[in-house]
């Protein structure tokens, strides 16, 4: 099995009905140490995300590959997705399709995608694992997933390890003292809150295995992201 473009257009939409779900609680770890408006603005690009691709479905322009998709994901991110997310976001996901214009993706090209995505979301931001920021989600999914496929994990395998990777990430971003972003201005008063856009990219890696996992009738028990 590999994952094609329906894969990539499946990932989108449950990634966007995650955000919605989590909506309010994004807003409020993002309240605790930034704007109060991550829920909101990421909520908002997603929908706009889903809009775009119904609309090129009915048009008969969806892409034939995931790399393709994935661009349509983040130039509408980079459009609608106000303060730091929509550029990093979108970034990341620029970066993940234009890492390979196969067809369809098998474990290698999931885990050279996510290292793309990860090392320019990192040179976007300016940030690194441990800084508080959606680096401390995305670096140990990369590397989860680089690992899982060096040791013949299939597809949903690798996507998995990096989506519970992302989860510890994002976990651990709690004790941390911010040294990015607008949280940074609030120095060890940032200790003790989970980073908001950490918490968003454990999502949106948990829809990327959920629909993996559709592909894949013997597939175990969907993941559950832990509530902030």
């Amino acid at each position: 099995m590999s994952l094609d473009a329906a894969w990539a257009l499946d990932w989108a939409r449950r990634a966007a009905d995650l955000i919605a779900e989590n909506r309010a609680e994004l807003t409020e770890l993002d309240r605790a140490i930034g704007d109060a408006d991550h829920g909101d603005n990421l909520d908002r690009g997603m929908k706009a995300v889903v809009s775009k691709l119904n609309a090129a479905q009915q048009a008969g322009g969806i892409p034939a590959n995931p790399g393709g998709v994935l661009k349509l994901v983040a130039t509408t991110l980079m459009a609608t997705v106000g303060g730091a997310g929509g550029p990093l976001l979108g970034t990341a996901f620029l970066k993940a399709s234009r890492s390979s214009e196969a067809a369809s993706w098998g474990p290698e090209e999931l885990a050279r995608a996510l290292e793309e995505a990860t090392s320019g979301l990192e040179v976007r931001g300016h940030a690194n694992s441990g800084d508080k920021t959606m680096a401390d989600a995305w670096r140990p999914a990369a590397v989860a997933a680089k690992e899982a496929a060096e040791v013949g994990e299939d597809e949903v395998g690798v996507l998995t390890a990096a989506a519970q990777a992302a989860v510890k990430g994002a976990q651990e971003t709690e004790p941390l003292q911010a040294r990015r972003g607008r949280a940074s201005f609030l120095g060890e008063r940032s200790c003790g809150h989970r980073d908001p856009g950490a918490q968003s990219s454990a999502l949106i890696l948990q829809a990327a295995v959920d629909a993996a996992r559709d592909r894949v009738p013997a597939a175990a028990s969907i993941l559950v992201v832990e509530q902030a």
